[in-house]
């Protein structure tokens, strides 16, 4: 592996000049910067990160925290931390932490030994543990949480609300998310704002998570014990498509005999048959945005808005009946 003195001996300058033309960071002259990246180039040197980072007490890697990455709506927003990351200079190094688990408390104890320059968390709980990094929460936000980027889940919920009962609501089935995530509470409050006011009736079935094997169970369990239902507004994507493919297995045609509504707007929603109606979620934004509101903290820049809060928008597709305005 080629080293830095290498390279101070090939391009015919001292340690400390190509020490300084790598990390930007102090006077080198037009001349002398070409010669290091002459040099650079021609041995195919790569600077060491982690014996940077030991000596400058930091990296130019930034940690992430998702909840459950085989959720296809958390490698939406990772494509936007990594886009965003990349033009800034930065990598990312990702933590899959189950939904219920503590792996976030090690991951954190990592990020910290390997000097991460800060973290990206879309897990609950981050925040009550004092750590070292700046930290931006993204997604699962907390009223309290001082830097983060989040989606307006209250509009959310009123959009997909709005749009069931302007198509003959019937009886309504409400999939909640769970009560630890605060936009699933969000969710739950946007779409009784418009419920209430109105005749329409409706129950709520709150499930524990937002997973993929939980989606297939509640699907079975709402058919076995809801009866008759003839609007299902989802908690997420995963949810609403395993309704949907549960309701078709019973003989349900939709969106005759039950119309389907989703949250997140994920990539499968409109690839199947009856295309998914959803409220899409500004995924890639929200991750692009929180990345780079990260570096900025890590730069210590003036931030004016610290929480960017995103707008969501309804996708009609075909799972919901024409509407009756």
């Amino acid at each position: 592996m080629v080293t830095i003195k290498e390279v101070a001996k090939h391009a015919g300058v001292s340690v400390a000049t190509v020490s300084r033309a790598l990390n930007k960071n102090g006077y080198v002259s037009e001349k002398a910067r070409e010669k290091v990246e002459a040099s650079i180039n021609e041995l195919n040197y790569y600077p060491n990160e982690v014996a940077r980072s030991l000596f400058q007490k930091t990296s130019k890697m930034i940690g992430l925290l998702l909840p459950d990455i085989s959720n296809p709506y958390f490698p939406l927003l990772m494509k936007g931390i990594e886009e965003s990351a990349r033009e800034n200079g930065y990598s990312v190094i990702l933590g899959n932490v189950e939904e219920g688990s503590k792996a976030g408390d090690n991951y954190m104890r990592l990020f910290a030994q390997q000097n991460v320059a800060g973290v990206l968390s879309a897990v609950e709980g981050t925040l009550s543990h004092h750590h070292p990094m700046p930290i931006v929460m993204l997604d699962r936000v907390l009223e309290g949480d001082d830097y983060a980027v989040y989606t307006n889940d209250v509009k959310g919920g009123i959009l997909a609300a709005q749009a069931i009962i302007d198509r003959k609501p019937g009886k309504v089935l409400i999939i909640a998310g769970p009560k630890s995530v605060p936009g699933a509470i969000d969710r739950l409050l946007g779409i009784l704002s418009v419920l209430n006011p109105t005749d329409v009736e409706y129950e709520i079935f709150e499930t524990g998570s937002y997973t993929i094997k939980e989606a297939e169970t509640t699907a079975k369990e709402i058919f076995d014990l809801h009866g008759k239902m003839n609007s299902i507004i989802a908690s997420n994507d995963l949810f609403a498509l395993a309704v949907m493919k549960e309701a078709q297995q019973r003989g349900y045609q939709i969106p005759r005999d039950i119309q389907v509504i989703g949250y997140d707007n994920i990539p499968f929603s409109q690839l199947v048959y009856p295309g998914l109606t959803t409220i899409s979620q500004p995924a890639f934004q929200a991750g692009y945005q929180a990345a780079d509101l990260l570096v900025r903290r890590i730069k210590k820049d003036t931030i004016s808005n610290k929480r960017i809060k995103l707008d969501p928008e309804l996708v009609v597709r075909d799972s919901l009946r024409e509407s009756e305005e």
